[in-house]
């Protein structure tokens, strides 16, 4: 089984905490029951949320127009030689 990644750590740790807190802030549960539904709810969002980070590219769904329109990219031509110019008018900062 592979190692999570840290920004699985990171997306997943920080969804459980926010999410759970949200869900107690706003529903206002008193009885441990809840509270422990409430906690499973955010502990089950987090990891849903730290696996959907790490779907590769290739998985995820293209739209048509980025397949029909995907064209390789150009090599890169020789650079141009730099001018030579004087540099009469600059400036220094040093006094």
């Amino acid at each position: 089984m592979p190692r999570p990644t840290p920004a699985q750590l990171v997306y997943g740790s920080a969804t459980v905490v926010l999410s759970t807190l949200a869900m107690l802030l706003l529903s206002e549960v008193r009885s441990g029951a809840g509270v422990v539904i409430i906690a499973a709810a955010g502990l089950l969002l987090g990891v849903l949320v730290a696996v959907s980070v790490t779907i590769p590219l290739t998985a995820r769904p293209k739209s048509r127009t980025s397949a029909t329109s995907v064209s390789p990219p150009a090599a890169p031509g020789p650079m141009p030689p730099p001018r030579a110019r004087p540099r009469v008018r600059e400036h220094s900062l040093r006094r």
